[in-house]
């Protein structure tokens, strides 16, 4: 009853104290006990060379873990977050061209003054504009040109 209990703390003792690249010994001496050290026998004796413990886990691994696992998704959401950027930026563009192509274009048409351009008021009814709305249609086309930073 008491070898295995003196075996068990010699084991024990030796998986804490030993470093991890310690050599293990495990034989039978000659009254028939099993020893267990970290120096060979100096007799002529069957010796069994046991690996060392493995290292001791990483305590911090769980943590470092989530810190990697936290920048992964925080660059996800940067790498999402800069496409959704330049979605907006392209749209903005896409629109900002738009509307400087019809500004330009019925720019244009109000230039020429022997053309007939026709609107509709608040009644639905077609009428012409007459000079002094084709000015102030221009002035306002000229304004919305000079917002949009539309290239001439």
């Amino acid at each position: 009853m008491r070898l295995p209990l003196l075996l068990a703390c010699c084991v024990l003792t030796l998986s804490c104290a030993g470093s991890s690249s310690a050599a293990l010994y495990k034989w039978t001496d000659a009254q028939g006990r099993v020893v267990y050290s970290d120096q060979p026998p100096s007799a002529n004796v069957k010796t069994e060379q046991l690996r060392p413990p493995p290292p001791p886990a990483n305590p911090n691994a769980a943590k470092e873990f989530a810190q990697r696992q936290a920048d992964y998704k925080k660059k996800q959401a940067e790498a999402a977050e800069a496409t959704d950027k330049a979605d907006k930026e392209r749209a903005e563009t896409a629109k900002r061209a738009d509307v400087c192509a019809q500004a330009k274009g019925q720019l244009k048409a109000l230039s020429e003054t022997q053309l007939a351009i026709f609107r509709y008021n608040e009644k639905g009814e077609r009428e012409v504009m007459d000079e002094d709305a084709r000015v102030r249609e221009r002035v306002r086309l000229n304004a919305l040109i000079r917002e949009y930073k539309c290239a001439a």
